[in-house]
């Protein structure tokens, strides 16, 4: 695949995903959209991304940056921890209820939609530079990014809403999710030489989003059937993963 064409599939699966953010607003800031089907998308992509992370992002992040992969994807950890225990500490994953929270002060969504933001555009920067290595690693990212881009948009529609803010502001904080995936996606095609540095923070950011973002939803559900869907979303990257390595 010459560099034209890579650059035109990573833009086409960085809209698609950045898609899902805008669809997620839109569900919600319309009411069409039930918080319990939501939850099967966190429990499904919180597996499939855990998978993905250490199946397939981890060892590829190794092979290009060698030993500074892992400090680096730890840098992506806690890049991401730092930003959600400063400028967005009140948000999570799924319809937001805390409007006591939110209506705190004035700047806290949209602290929570900085918060999410820094997200979603290492979500671009992680599916082009899963495309850089094979278009087999880019397609797993993608997958993995678009299980939780629904989630995503839900939440910081949510966020405005519960916060008094109108629906066309939650809307276009959706949009602003979108815009963020496409500037990773961009922004990871002119510095295609640290393919290795981007994808190690990438892993780590993705580790961060499914551990700790999305595995606190899933448990804050009762019951087995949120486990067996976390399990279904690990299965399947499981089984992807030795069905390509097999070919």
């Amino acid at each position: 695949m010459n560099e034209s064409s890579h650059t035109a599939l990573a833009l086409l699966l960085g809209l698609t995903a950045a898609a899902a953010n805008v669809a997620g607003g839109m569900l919600i800031a319309r009411r069409e959209w039930s918080r319990a089907y939501l939850t099967y998308f966190v429990a499904l992509g919180a597996g499939f991304m855990l998978g993905a992370a250490f199946l397939e992002m981890l060892p590829e992040s190794l092979r290009l940056a060698g030993d500074a992969a892992l400090l680096l994807a730890l840098a992506g950890y806690f890049l991401v921890h730092f930003f959600e225990h400063t400028a967005a500490p009140h948000f999570h994953f799924g319809e937001e209820t805390h409007v006591e929270e939110m209506a705190a002060g004035p700047h806290a969504p949209f602290s929570a939609l900085l918060g999410l933001m820094i997200h979603t555009f290492f979500d671009g920067v992680a599916i082009a530079s899963g495309l850089m290595v094979s278009q087999w690693l880019g397609g797993i990212i993608f997958v993995a990014v678009f299980l939780h881009k629904l989630p995503e948009g839900f939440t910081v529609a949510s966020l405005m809403l519960a916060s008094g803010q109108s629906r066309r502001v939650a809307q276009l904080a959706a949009w602003s999710l979108a815009a963020a995936t496409l500037a990773g996606v961009l922004l990871m095609n002119l510095f295609r030489a640290e393919v290795g540095v981007a994808l190690s923070l990438s892993a780590g950011v993705t580790i961060y989003v499914a551990a700790s973002d999305l595995m606190p939803e899933v448990n804050r559900e009762p019951g087995i059937q949120m486990a067996l869907v976390t399990f279904l979303g690990l299965g399947l990257m499981v089984a992807l993963h030795f069905l390509f390595h097999a070919a």
